[in-house]
C-alpha cells in the first residue's frame, strides 16, 4: 500500500490528523472524512468529572443521496450543534436519523439539537427504559449540558428501536443496524455501512482509554468474538482512534476483559471482599490504559454482582 490510501490510513491511526477533508463546526469541533461520505469525530479522553466531559465520545455522520444519519449525537446540546454544524459545512441534504449506539449520557444528550431537522431518532429496543433509568440522573448531574433551563424533553428516546437488525436506506448507500444482547450496557447497537464498509462499534470497542462495563463481562466478550470476525475496512470504536482490521483492535479491549473475569472469579472463590479486589485483579492491565482509576474499580464491582451467584 503507498501513496494516498497509506497516508490516510497512517492519519486515521493517528487520529484523524490531515485523515481528508474535514468539517468545522463552532469552537474548532472537526469531522474528517474516512471515506467519502463518511465523517468521524473524535472524541477526547477525559473522565466524565473533567471540563470537556462533554467531548469524549467519538460520533460520525453518514451521507446518502437522499439524507444524512448521525451516528451518536455528543454528550451535550452544545456539542450537539457543533455536530450539525459540522454537517451542514458539507451538506444541505436533511438529517433523516440520529441513531444512538447506547444509553450513556456522552452518546445521547446532542440529540436535542437536531429536535428542529424532525428526523427519526433510532436505538437498541432497550434504550427506551435505560433512559427512563436515567433520566433523572441525566437531569440532576448532567444539567448544565442541556439548554436552558434543563428539562427532560431533552432526553430524546428512540422513535424506532431494532430488536435484532434493522436496514436505513440513506440513498445509494445502506446502514445495516444490529442489537446485542447485554454487554457494554443492555442496549448496546452497532452500525455497519456496506458502501464503505465501515463498522461504528459504539462503546463495545474502547481504544486506548480502560473500558467501562455497564452490562455483563461474559456478554462482551461473546460480542467482541462475534464483531472481530466482521470483515471491514474502518471500524470506528466508541472512544479511541479508528482502526482498519477488527481482530487487532479489539484484542487488547477483549484480553483486559478476560483478565477482569478471570481475577474477579478467583477473587470470588478465594472469599475476598469486593473492596478490596481493584487493587490487584487485572493489575498487569493498569499500564496499558488510560483513566484506570476512573472506570476499573467500578468494572471490578460489576463483574463480581454478575459472577458471585454463578
Amino acid at each position: 500500500m503507498s501513496g494516498p490510501k497509506q497516508r490516510l490510513v497512517f492519519a486515521i491511526l493517528l487520529g484523524f490528523a490531515d485523515a481528508g477533508a474535514s468539517a468545522s463546526g463552532s469552537n474548532g469541533f472537526t469531522a474528517s472524512a474516512i471515506e467519502p461520505g463518511v465523517y468521524v469525530h473524535a472524541g477526547k479522553h477525559y473522565s466524565l468529572e473533567a471540563n470537556g466531559h462533554d467531548d469524549i465520545a467519538n460520533l460520525a455522520f453518514v451521507v446518502g443521496t437522499r439524507c444524512v444519519a448521525v451516528i451518536d449525537s455528543g454528550g451535550s446540546v452544545r456539542i450537539g450543534r457543533a455536530l450539525r454544524a459540522a454537517i451542514r459545512e458539507r451538506t444541505q441534504l436533511p438529517v433523516c436519523y440520529v441513531i444512538n449506539t447506547h444509553v450513556h449520557v456522552d452518546h445521547v444528550l446532542g440529540n436535542a439539537a437536531f429536535r428542529d431537522d424532525h428526523p427519526k431518532f433510532v436505538g437498541h429496543a432497550g434504550l427506551p427504559a435505560a433512559l427512563a433509568r436515567s433520566r433523572e440522573l441525566f437531569l440532576h448531574e448532567y444539567a448544565a449540558d442541556l439548554a436552558a433551563p434543563a428539562s427532560a424533553a431533552q432526553i430524546i428516546a428512540p422513535d424506532i428501536v431494532v430488536k435484532d437488525t434493522l436496514d436505513l436506506d440513506l440513498g445509494g448507500r445502506t446502514l445495516q443496524l444490529r442489537a446485542w444482547p447485554k454487554a457494554h450496557t443492555d442496549c448496546d447497537l452497532t452500525v455497519f455501512d456496506r458502501a464503505s464498509g465501515t463498522l461504528f462499534a459504539g462503546d463495545l470497542l474502547f481504544r486506548e482509554r480502560v473500558p467501562a462495563l455497564d452490562g455483563s463481562v461474559k456478554g462482551w466478550l461473546a460480542a467482541i468474538d462475534a464483531l472481530r470476525d466482521i470483515k471491514v475496512h474502518y471500524i470506528v470504536p466508541g472512544h479511541g482512534p479508528v482502526a482498519v482490521d477488527a481482530e487487532s483492535a479489539f484484542a487488547p479491549e477483549r484480553r483486559y476483559l478476560q483478565a477482569l473475569l478471570d481475577g474477579v472469579r478467583a477473587a470470588i472463590a478465594n472469599g475476598e471482599s469486593m473492596s478490596s479486589a481493584p487493587t490487584h485483579v487485572a493489575s498487569e492491565e493498569k499500564s496499558r490504559w488510560l483513566l484506570w482509576d476512573s472506570a476499573h474499580a467500578h468494572n471490578v464491582a460489576r463483574a463480581y454482582q454478575e459472577l458471585e451467584w454463578e
